[in-house]
């Protein structure tokens, strides 16, 4: 036999039969009844012998039909007799002496990831997201934009297969559809990597659907509230950059303050991240590997906590061949105490967004950040809370959760005590949703009182229950709200019962009142309320029996939490004047204008508390931080 192209004359002779050889991902989609094909001998049994003409095609040879003896490993064409019902193909040895042979390359029908069925055979298209060794196979995560899907690869037990395939690589992969953890797989026939035009043309199909699925979703706010327009456009813009996140395949790091407003913007945003990121891959454990919320203490993401995200993230990366995560801070971030933590994550181009509505350094903090939504940013302020933006952010995301959302913007307003005219329409709308005003006060005190005991901890069933959103048991809601709440206002009353009497009042040049306690020695330690808790609520309760602006201290051996009612404070000046007034103090922290906390050395206390009643004392007086304060 042979495969010269040339007859006696010397020109090129194209009427000799052809035989196929076919590209080793060739499929039976490639091959047709009565064509030539080289082939390989890959076993021998006593009937014929088995033979490959591609890593995917294999099929006998009768011993009726061969001319000779062969082993393993010998080569020969044989021609396609027939290709039966049940798969089976069946091959003859053709009498051709004189041939050409034609190079056969694979080019499958693609079939998008959103459409795989199981038990058919398919070839997808898409990028490497994800590179997982098992102990036996490689599993290799494929993204089209249309969904991602686990493809496993063997080799030899625990070997990686194809190691040439990297992270973002686009692949072309063929296999058979199975169901593995309830969970579509691709067990994998052929893989190969795509270069040049297929390689265009799949990534340019990839960006393409990528773009198109980011979009979020084309509705209105909850309520019309001309201040909130601005922020729901940037809103939008976030919704785009978590969904295109989700898409391609990386996974979600959530941090947010541990109080209500906190919680309130969390749960929604991770109820609809979790409800994407299980239909993105088809897999309902998929959300357990992709997303993760913690809470955070400090009112801006400390070293201690960046340090141990960026560690988690780079163990996932290096035992799950994951991509390193998205971090999303929400009620939280804004300020320049951020700056050091942020840094960090910048070694490893981590992309950061930020939704929060303290009072913002958006010099510092920005050219750090791919997103920032802050209402200061618009002319508002604290008063449009991040609970009432992120309920808004997860219905862009998944606007099928939107019922269960309608009264956490007013548990979030509740909570952070905002004094925006929106309120009513929000606390109107979980009317309508079935919750009077006494149930969301009692949740906020619920989250409260849960934030306080989970500490570090993400509580996930616990603040769906207490919330009420994606709770499955109505009634156990409302028995965990009550005795919640009871807790939360019985440790209160007990812990105003201790630090009254110790409370020290004065009347400043202003008119206004001023109360500081010593929380170190006159409060229960490591007990609930905590310390800006207990400040708030003595300062609640001091608003209520004067009802005169009034400012209260509470502080301890390093820390001072501040409220004022009725006075034009402005916290972040007032840290940068003590810092620069009172060198070696350490001073550091902020908050809103009017709420705050600070941190500083211990052996500078009573000279920066001091200091702060003297500025506090210069302030002037603002009617509309004790009334209604509008933000139409």
């Amino acid at each position: 036999m042979t495969d010269d192209t040339a007859g006696e004359s010397g020109e090129r002779d194209d009427s000799r039969p052809v035989v196929y050889d076919l590209a080793p991902d060739c499929t039976l989609t490639d091959i047709t009844e009565g064509a030539n094909y080289h082939a390989v001998v890959n076993g021998v049994v006593a009937y014929g012998v088995f033979v490959d003409i591609s890593d995917s095609v294999s099929g006998l040879v009768h011993e009726s039909n061969l001319d000779r003896n062969y082993s393993v490993g010998d080569r020969l064409v044989v021609e396609l007799e027939e290709l039966k019902e049940n798969g089976d193909i069946a091959f003859d040895v053709p009498d051709i002496e004189n041939y050409r042979t034609e190079i056969l390359d694979h080019e499958p029908d693609i079939t998008q990831i959103a459409t795989l069925e199981i038990g058919s055979e398919a070839t997808i298209e898409g990028a490497v997201v994800q590179i997982k060794q098992t102990g036996g196979p490689t599993i290799f995560h494929i993204n089209d934009g249309t969904g991602i899907i686990s493809a496993a690869a063997f080799e030899e037990a625990g070997v990686r297969a194809y190691p040439d395939a990297e992270l973002d690589d686009m692949l072309r992969v063929s296999g058979r559809v199975e169901s593995h953890h309830d969970a579509r797989q691709i067990e994998v026939d052929s893989l190969s990597i795509l270069n040049g035009e297929s390689k265009a043309n799949a990534s340019e199909s990839l960006q393409n659907a990528l773009a198109e699925r980011a979009e979020p979703a084309d509705i209105e706010p909850l309520i019309e509230w001309p201040a909130f327009e601005p922020i729901f456009d940037e809103l939008q813009s976030v919704a785009r950059l978590l969904r295109e996140t989700v898409l391609e395949g990386r996974p979600i790091r959530v941090r947010h303050h541990a109080d209500g407003d906190g919680m309130c913007a969390a749960a929604p945003v991770q109820l609809a991240l979790e409800n994407l990121i299980a239909e993105v891959h088809g897999d309902p454990e998929a959300p357990r590997h992709l997303f993760k919320r913690l809470p955070s203490k400090a009112p801006y993401y400390e070293m201690e906590d960046v340090t141990r995200d960026l560690n988690f993230a780079l163990e996932g990366q290096k035992r799950h061949g994951q991509k390193l995560p998205f971090l999303l801070m929400l009620d939280n971030g804004s300020t320049e105490e951020d700056v050091p933590a942020y840094e960090n994550l910048a070694h490893y181009d981590i992309p950061i967004a930020v939704i929060d509505h303290h009072h913002p350094d958006p010099e510092a903090v920005e050219p750090l950040l791919d997103a920032h939504v802050n209402p200061y940013l618009y002319g508002e302020d604290y008063r449009i809370t991040t609970g009432m933006m992120c309920v808004e952010l997860a219905r862009l995301i998944d606007p099928s959760i939107s019922e269960d959302l309608e009264h956490v913007p007013a548990v979030a307003g509740l909570s952070d005590r905002s004094k925006a005219n929106a309120m009513n329409q929000y606390v109107e709308l979980a009317g309508e949703a079935g919750y009077d005003r006494g149930h969301l006060e009692d949740i906020g005190e619920a989250l409260d009182y849960a934030a306080h005991w989970l500490r570090y901890s993400e509580g996930k069933t616990l603040v769906t229950d207490v919330l009420d959103v994606g709770c499955e048991d109505a009634e156990r809601h409302l028995r965990l709200i009550e005795f919640l709440s009871e807790r939360a206002e019985r440790d209160v009353e007990r812990q105003l019962e201790a630090v009254e009497p110790h409370v020290e009042h004065a009347r400043l040049e202003s008119d206004a009142h001023l109360y500081r306690v010593d929380l170190d020695n006159f409060a229960h330690r490591f007990r609930y309320p905590a310390p800006g808790k207990t400040t708030g609520n003595l300062h609640d309760r001091k608003v209520k029996q004067t009802g005169e602006p009034v400012i209260t201290i509470g502080y301890g051996p390093d820390f001072a939490v501040l409220r004022s009612d009725g006075v034009r404070l402005d916290i972040p000046r007032m840290v940068t004047e003590l810092n620069e007034e009172l060198p070696g103090a350490g001073v550091s922290g902020g908050g809103h204008l009017v709420v705050g906390s600070i941190k500083f050395v211990k052996g500078r206390r009573e000279s920066v508390i001091e200091l702060l009643v003297e500025k506090m004392t210069e302030a002037d007086l603002d009617e509309a931080l004790s009334t209604a304060a509008p933000l139409e």
